[in-house]
């Protein structure tokens, strides 16, 4: 959706007094899909370069999706149901942005991401794994300027290079995924160790570093450099590390 109807949508539900969907104050939700190939090098995955100069991650490398929109809006025994909304918006954001047609039963769940305190724009984003269908990337100008079937390995190497641009859940997801030979072994363990990523951001002249539950400094910065648990991605260095351990 380009961000003039977005704007649109959004001040419409402003005049109304609905929240963006009904959920956590202080949070929009948001989906994303990572669209899966195999080759003969291993699997593929279609990321997006948004584009620069205004709206969400500019100049970054990210999978297709975007926010939950009114119509996307599900609701199970009179509630709203986010995660099947989210759902909904996935599918449309991906038609949108790709052009491609994915099946909602193609769906599945990989995790959940919430952002950290400093997010300028907070989107609890629900992210999606599933295998590419058939068809040809017709790109919408508005919500990408190119677009790349990379292996996640390539595209965390080039992050490294400084040559391509990714945010912390791209890059995580595309960490977790790079070592997987076939995309079913990634649906497989995707719909198996699904979680939720509830970010705690460590902010210093150093640069930052993102905890998650399980960190011995997630609710403690001081306790950044204490040997224990870990589990974070170490921004101040490159290329980024991300760790996670049980113990110190």
């Amino acid at each position: 959706m380009n961000q003039g109807s977005q704007e649109s949508r959004e001040n419409a539900m402003a005049r109304e007094g609905i929240p963006p969907t009904g959920e956590t104050p202080g949070y929009r939700v948001a989906a994303t899909v990572l669209l899966l190939r195999d080759t003969d090098e291993g699997p593929e995955v279609l990321l997006l370069q948004r584009p620069r100069g205004g709206g969400s991650f500019s100049g970054a490398w990210v999978f297709p999706g975007g926010a939950v929109d009114p119509e996307d809006r599900a609701f199970t025994t009179g509630e709203l149901d986010e995660e099947a909304s989210a759902r909904r918006a996935a599918l449309r954001e991906v038609r949108e942005e790709t052009s491609l047609e994915v099946s909602p039963d193609a769906l599945v769940s990989a995790a959940c991401w919430l952002p950290p305190s400093i997010a300028p724009k907070p989107y609890r984003t629900w992210f999606y794994a599933a295998r590419a269908p058939e068809g040809n990337i017709v790109l919408s100008p508005h919500e990408a300027v190119a677009h790349e079937w990379l292996r996640p390995a390539e595209a965390l190497h080039r992050h490294a290079e400084g040559t391509f641009e990714l945010v912390p859940p791209t890059w995580v997801m595309l960490h977790r995924i790079a070592s997987d030979a076939t995309v079913e072994a990634t649906l497989v363990r995707a719909a198996a160790d699904a979680e939720q990523f509830d970010t705690h951001a460590n902010v210093s002249a150093a640069g930052l570093v993102f905890l998650w539950p399980g960190d011995i400094a997630y609710d403690d910065d001081a306790l950044l450099e204490t040997e224990g648990a870990r589990h974070r991605l170490d921004a101040r260095v490159t290329p980024w590390v991300y760790t996670r351990t049980t113990d110190g």
